[in-house]
């Protein structure tokens, strides 16, 4: 009888991430949406060198764990990208958006029905959810338990595009609604995450996964965007604190720096910025190519497996060679 081991790695067009199919599934041909969703994770035992390790197939690592991924609400977005990826290894999802936000930017809102269909998750709620409310980060994470019943994985993704401005240009209230939605939010989501685990330090479990965003201005500079450069770069300061505190708890915090990824924002049509400005990022990517929500989301998928337990309190540039000047 063929072993896990004997596994036969295919591609996923819809997910671009490889899977792990077992020689009689591959046999038998594709396997129905329902039969996916349905396949446990293939495990594998092998003895080397004298230590047995245990292979997990990346396909279904998820499999029974529930994520909150914030910021979910367009198709060209980090917060799709990354959603559809832990969908596609397993993972029960609980979403937000806010889609006002989004009519009011250049790249405009999306077709909300079109975003829950192509996620084609084994299980999946979603809610409209406004981040500047302060009572709104613990009403998303206690509606999340009361609908899944736990939460294994929180990736805040969500941010305020636009009402910035240069030194000169900015006030009180575009700082205010910066640092509400960008870095408060953010940091009362995990704590209300962390609330469902009790401290015991004597016996501290692998439980939580907790991924942060932010941006690269401690990396060079942002003309142009001081009230969102300001509240993001607290998330990069504060990571290594708060995963120390976290971790006594089982849960291991890293935050995600993607670079400038085309979300709509780099794209001629959609730019919310200079021309020229689009231009000149364009040509700091070595590769020939700016970043895609996939780039980041390969990299975040990975750090709320099992494999990624041992990254814990990192602020992670993920750039692809981006080389920084002025922007």
């Amino acid at each position: 009888m063929a072993s896990a081991c004997d596994a036969v790695e295919t591609g996923s067009p819809r997910a671009g991430i490889p899977r792990i199919r077992h020689p009689a599934q591959h046999r038998s041909g594709l396997r129905t949406p329902r039969d996916r969703r349905a396949t446990r994770e293939l495990h594998c035992v092998r003895e080397l060198g004298g230590i047995e390790w245990t292979v997990v197939s990346q396909s279904r690592a998820l499999a029974g764990r529930v994520a909150v991924v914030t910021g979910v609400s367009r198709r060209r977005g980090i917060g799709f990208a990354v959603a559809r990826r832990l969908a596609a290894m397993g993972a029960e999802l609980y979403l937000t958006h806010w889609a006002p936000h989004d009519a009011q930017q250049p790249w405009g809102a999306d077709d909300l029905a079109l975003v829950r269909r192509e996620l084609d998750a084994t299980r999946m709620v979603d809610r409209s959810v406004d981040f500047a409310d302060p009572e709104a980060p613990a009403r998303v994470i206690a509606d999340a338990v009361a609908e899944f019943g736990h939460i294994d994985i929180l990736v805040a993704n969500h941010a305020r595009s636009g009402g910035d401005g240069s030194l000169w240009e900015i006030d009180a209230e575009k700082l205010d609604g910066h640092w509400a939605v960008d870095a408060r939010s953010v940091l009362l989501l995990t704590q209300a995450f962390a609330r469902q685990y009790r401290a015991e330090r004597d016996e501290i479990a692998d439980r939580g996964r907790v991924v942060w965003m932010t941006s690269g201005q401690q990396l060079g500079p942002m003309r142009g965007e001081v009230a969102y450069a300001s509240a993001k770069s607290v998330l990069a300061g504060m990571t290594a604190t708060v995963a120390a505190e976290l971790i006594d708890r089982g849960i291991v915090l890293n935050t995600v720096n993607p670079g400038p990824v085309d979300t709509g924002f780099l794209t001629s049509d959609t730019a919310d910025r200079d021309p020229a400005v689009v231009e000149e990022i364009h040509a700091a990517f070595p590769r020939g190519r700016v970043g895609q929500p996939d780039d980041p989301a390969r990299l975040i998928s990975w750090l709320v497996c099992d494999d990624g337990r041992w990254v814990v309190g990192q602020v992670i540039d993920s750039e692809g060679g981006f080389r920084r000047s002025r922007w």
